[in-house]
């Protein structure tokens, strides 16, 4: 799993679909307005994010992959600030058009005690205009030289509801190039011959007239669009009952969803079509691909709002498949285990020659916590703190050693001679260190209050160090 999720950053994806701007207000709900039996919002800050095809881009982008995008947005304020977004995140936009005659689709949401109380919308759902149709229809065919294949993001907003969607199927076949479609609306003949759809169970039932309860019921409506459509694949999403995968082949699996607690469903369906596309693209077997997307998908109904799965995050909730991470995607890992409610513990060192006292100061480091992230000197900062001589075992060593302590967690190799940028990453519940320190003396001591953290004093095991052991192998040599 590690090496396929790490080949996603050689994919060049073209993502099609309707572009969405979600804000959120988030505030406290403490009385009922006095005008209508309706909560009063007291708004304490407003946030924006990418919403339906950006927020497939920007789960695509957190995986690594190269995006381009094709799609529509208003001659507006929301417009230009989704532009202005994904070209924060490196993503190539000469594929949108801004369209004067109809508004950037907007969805703001009120939440109060992480519970959304209102949506509002402002958007177009009409079909785009002929000038809109004929520069994207003149834009596609000569993009897709420049990508692996396609994703498709269908939101009912206007985009694909003419033909773009059957002329950009029938070029991705022409180019040989695959496509991966989040389908919506009844109209799901436009898709096909697509490589893979991914419609829910309700959408499913609706377009094939089959019954919508029951595994039974979910597999007769995916075997007919199959029959129907000449698609290689397809998923049947089911919420909180999992996802159905088949084949043209015949082989068909259920798997259960994969959430560990709920707090928003939304976007959901965003990251499921982004790991899955990007896999099948990649050329990954179908099986597989569906078990990520249905791994990640479980990660972000776990996270309020439009949301996103990093590789660590999958890494780690596929089964804790390794505890040595770059200092690049610690931040990640952290990240998640505080979303599960969990006391991170971070401590430092060279940790050269490990030895009973290491041993004694890192059980007590992770009994202030629920999980111990060790940073580790790389060789070149050790080199620099101890001199020309040391370490006397390398980085890599030292860090599975480390790793095959029931008492560490995580650990990480750091360059630089302090873990000040790791401790601004991770943002650890307690930061340790030993008490030949004091607080005031610990390197990131001061950045602990930002998020409630706290410094704690480990006491040292007496005579135990690598220089006295150093000392001793040497003493014995010259005898």
């Amino acid at each position: 799993m590690k090496e396929a999720l790490n080949r996603l950053s050689d994919l060049r994806l073209l993502v099609v679909g309707d572009l969405m701007v979600d804000r959120y207000q988030w505030g406290e709900a403490e009385r009922i307005s006095p005008e209508a039996p309706v909560p009063v919002v007291k708004v304490h800050h407003e946030e924006t994010r990418l919403g339906g095809a950006a927020n497939v881009i920007q789960n695509l982008r957190a995986l690594g992959c190269r995006v381009g995008v094709c799609g529509v947005v208003g001659d507006d304020e929301a417009g230009r600030e989704l532009l202005g977004r994904l070209a924060g995140l490196g993503v190539a936009s000469e594929g949108v058009v801004t369209d004067g005659e109809r508004p950037t689709t907007v969805k703001v949401r009120v939440m109060a005690r992480n519970q959304q109380l209102v949506r509002c919308d402002w958007e177009s759902t009409a079909p785009v205009g002929a000038a809109v149709r004929e520069r994207l229809g003149n834009f596609l065919p000569a993009a897709l030289a420049q990508y692996d294949g396609v994703i498709v993001s269908d939101y009912g907003k206007g985009l694909l509801s003419g033909p773009l969607a059957s002329d950009l199927v029938a070029a991705c076949g022409k180019s040989d190039r695959a496509v991966v479609v989040d389908p919506k609306g009844h109209d799901y003949a436009r898709y096909q011959g697509a490589t893979c759809l991914t419609p829910n169970q309700h959408e499913a039932a609706e377009v094939t007239g089959l019954a919508d309860d029951g595994e039974a019921a979910a597999l007769a409506a995916g075997r007919r669009l199959m029959e129907a459509l000449g698609t290689q694949y397809l998923c049947v999403t089911r919420g909180s009952r999992g996802v159905l995968g088949l084949t043209a082949a015949g082989e068909h699996r259920f798997l259960a969803a994969r959430a560990r607690e709920v707090y928003d469903v939304t976007g959901a369906g965003d990251t499921f079509i982004s790991l899955l596309g990007a896999l099948l693209i990649a050329g990954r077997p179908f099986f597989e691909c569906v078990e990520l997307a249905n791994l990640a998908a479980g990660i972000v109904v776990g996270k309020l709002g439009t949301a996103t799965a990093t590789v660590p995050e999958l890494l780690y909730f596929a089964g804790g498949v390794r505890k040595v991470f770059a200092a690049e995607e610690i931040g990640a890992v952290a990240e998640a285990l505080r979303e599960q409610g969990k006391r991170v513990v971070f401590t430092n060192g060279c940790f050269d020659l490990l030895h009973a006292g290491h041993i004694q100061y890192l059980q007590a480091s992770r009994d202030q916590g629920d999980v111990l992230i060790v940073g580790l000197n790389s060789d070149d900062s050790v080199r620099r703190l101890k001199g020309p001589s040391r370490p006397v075992i390398g980085e890599e060593d030292r860090a599975h050693l480390l790793a095959a302590l029931a008492s560490v967690d995580y650990v990480t190799i750091f360059e630089e001679d302090t873990p000040l940028e790791l401790i601004r990453a991770i943002r650890p519940h307690v930061l340790t260190k030993g008490t030949d320190y004091t607080v005031e003396t610990v390197v990131g001591h001061e950045l602990m209050p930002q998020w409630g953290g706290e410094v704690a004093l480990i006491p040292l095991t007496e005579d135990r160090s690598t220089s006295g052991l150093i000392d001793k192998i040497a003493a014995g040599r010259r005898q």
